[in-house]
């Protein structure tokens, strides 16, 4: 049975809250996971952070409608 009030709760986030997530994944990928952010020295949540956000400018280098490059940002074109 949950515990009352856990998930009835809206999110807030906001500039800089970190807010715990959850994701599925294979025992194989969470060993890939390991991997990587072991090579790397990161934890496993840094390493999911800065791939994803290697990923976005990769795809959008001037970033969206919402999101946008950091002031003084070198935009690739």
């Amino acid at each position: 049975m949950k515990s009352p009030g856990t998930r009835s709760r809206p999110m807030r986030e906001g500039v800089g809250r970190k807010v715990l997530r959850s994701f599925t994944a294979t025992a194989r990928e969470i060993e890939m996971l390991q991997a990587i952010a072991g090579y790397h020295g990161f934890s496993k949540s840094a390493t999911l952070t800065s791939l994803i956000r290697r990923e976005f400018w990769r795809i959008f280098p001037r970033g969206t409608k919402g999101i946008r490059p950091d002031r003084g940002a070198k935009i690739a074109e």
